[in-house]
Parts: C-alpha cells; structure tokens; sequence
C-alpha cells in the first residue's frame, strides 16, 4: 500500500522563486503544500500542474477565543475559493493564532473555556467543509522549542479536540517532528490517531530536517503506518539538511 508523498515547498530549494520550486516538486513526483496562499501567484502554480494537497486555512484567529474563533471562520471562508482553484482539499488551522510562527497571545495554561470555544469552532468549521467539499485539518505543535504559549497544542490535545467533534470534515493533522518534541511515543500516538487522521506531517529531530538526520526512526514509523492500512498523505514539513534533491530522496526513501 503506497503513501501519497507530499513536501512544503516553503522549506526546500529555497534559492528558487516559489513556483519555481513547485515546478521541481512536481518534476520530481511530489504533491505540493504551502502556507500562506494569499502570497502566491495562483495563475502562476496552477499552470505548474502540480497536485495540491494543503494550505493553511485561516489567516487570523484563534480557535481557543470567542473573539477570536469569528476571525477563522471568516478567514476561513474567504480562503476556500483558492483552495478550490488549486484542487486543495485540506486546509490547515491551528489552535490559537500564529505571527510569524509564534504565538499572537501567549498563554501557558489551557482553561475550560478555551476547550469549549475550540471544539465549538471545530463544529462551525466542519459544516463550511461540508458545504464546500474541504477538510480542515488541525495540527498539534510543540511549545517547547518552536511555538511557547499556544495552548492545547500538544498532540493528545488536538486528538481529544477533534474526536470528540467527531465531525468527518475536522481531522488531524499529526506533525511527528511536534510531537516527538513534545510528547514522544509516537508509534503509539500513529495508533490512537489513525480513526482521525487527515495527514501525517514528518520532519527529524533536532533540526527539523529530513528523515535520517535525527532521532526518529522513520523506517519504522512508515512499517506502522502500513501495518495500520494507512494510504494517505505524509509530507515532509522540514528542511533540507543539505542537497535538497539527497534530502527529498532520503524522505522517500523512508516512507517507501
């Protein structure tokens, strides 16, 4: 059972203009995600003919605020008609706001309310995704090293959050790189996760490059991941450590 590779053009061949790297993405035989799509030249990638898989879904918010959660709701509305244009099914949102990858409102502690606000948002966005055809993914991050005061991050709080939704247009997306920074245990997190599982995202620890370079044994986790029956999408979300075409072969390498 194959796996549908994808890798983040925001993060490799970085000495090329983006539509440029989506161009040697898609030579290469990779699906394509980004972040911030309004940046982009959408005339420009769509030609490329790549296969888009994700975007980021939401450009202000937050989901653990009730000011805040009408912000990704708009936002998020506004960004499907380029997700649409582009064939992206997946639209990725986190669990409070992001400037520049850090938190907009820093907060160390998660309270009830913030549970109840976030799993509410959840709800609201799943029925946009049935309306127009998307999945929005949720994915967990570490507050150790990357993204300090973003509250229910972890990967066993997005889980809790998007379960208990239970909406088929709410899934996780499983950032291994987060969650071995933040939790470990990761075989075992693949295993309660796979019911919700919109994505898988990979990157090596330290570094946040790509497999091989780091402590987590990919190998293995791609052996879990086909003893699960899982097909769908992994993306590298990391780095290059050196050449980015040795390092786009050590990815596939693993999951291969």
């Amino acid at each position: 059972m194959s796996l549908e590779l994808a890798v983040c053009a925001e993060m490799v061949f970085l000495e090329l203009p983006f539509v440029e790297r989506v161009k040697k993405l898609h030579a290469l035989g990779f699906g394509i995600e980004m972040w911030d799509s309004r940046t982009k030249d959408l005339a420009a990638l769509k030609a490329t003919g790549a296969n888009f898989g994700s975007m980021t879904g939401y450009s202000a918010g937050s989901l653990v605020d009730p000011e805040g959660s009408a912000e990704v709701l708009r936002t998020a509305a506004e960004l499907i008609p380029t997700a649409l244009e582009l064939g992206i099914k997946r639209l990725v949102i986190h669990p409070a706001e992001l400037i520049d990858g850090q938190a907009a409102n820093p907060r160390h502690r998660a309270t009830g309310q913030m549970w109840l606000t976030a799993s509410r948002t959840l709800e609201k966005l799943g029925a946009l995704g049935v309306e127009h055809g998307v999945v929005f993914v949720l994915e967990n991050l570490n507050t150790i090293l990357d993204h300090p005061g973003i509250p229910l991050g972890r990967a066993k709080d997005t889980l809790a959050l998007v379960a208990g939704v239970g909406h088929p247009n709410v899934k996780m997306m499983l950032d291994l790189y987060h969650a071995q920074i933040g939790e470990g245990n990761l075989i075992q997190l693949l295993r309660d996760s796979l019911p919700h599982l919109g994505e898988v995202q990979v990157a090596d620890v330290p570094g946040r490059c790509e497999p091989g370079t780091g402590e987590i044994n990919y190998p293995a986790i791609a052996a879990e991941l086909h003893s699960l029956g899982y097909s769908g999408p992994v993306g590298l979300e990391g780095w290059a450590s050196g050449d980015p075409e040795e390092a786009l072969a050590s990815f596939r390498n693993a999951f291969s």
